[in-house]
């Protein structure tokens, strides 16, 4: 259960923002419900998050494997259930998911996305990132991509540790 009570979704400052999440993403996710206890905050994150999901040009099976070892690094299950069926319809692979635990070691993973998974560790676990690690990278990236990708690997750690925080999950009820 989430330690703080989900927004109320009838309230005046929150209508209009959860109208436009209805309209963008079908419903409003427990994420959003509790983010819309601060309308202005709520509102950003989505802007934000709608640019790296929908406007970055960052291939979306590659996005969508970044949100799925962040959200295994960060033991994050609401944003692993969220984003598995997302991961598969954009061509991840079942074998490739159940292999993210130990994915340096697995066959399952061609070398771009060795790179970004490694990027992505390494960001997520020790914040620096090796010279080595950025130098895989960059020989199969473009600064766009670079920028898009970092910023894609923030944006789900700001997401997972918020979840984690609030004690955000799937099976919570409204």
């Amino acid at each position: 259960m989430a330690r703080i009570p989900y927004a109320d979704l009838n309230n005046p400052e929150a209508k209009p923002l959860v109208e436009r999440i209805v309209a963008e993403r079908g419903q409003v996710l427990h994420l959003y419900q509790m983010l819309l206890q601060s309308p202005p905050v709520a509102s950003g994150w989505l802007n934000f998050l709608t640019a790296i999901r929908q406007k970055s040009s960052l291939p979306p099976a590659l996005r969508e494997l970044v949100i799925m070892r962040v959200a295994v690094i960060n033991g994050a299950p609401y944003e692993a259930e969220q984003h598995a069926p997302i991961a598969l319809r954009e061509g991840v692979t079942q074998a490739q998911l159940d292999d993210l635990n130990a994915w340096d070691s697995s066959d399952k993973f061609d070398p771009t996305q060795r790179a970004v998974l490694a990027y992505t560790d390494a960001m997520t676990k020790g914040i620096q990132v090796p010279d080595a690690v950025f130098a895989a990278l960059r020989a199969v990236f473009t600064d766009r991509l670079i920028v898009e990708l970092t910023a894609t690997v923030g944006a789900y750690n700001m997401v997972s540790r918020f979840l984690e925080a609030l004690q955000i999950h799937s099976h919570d009820q409204r």
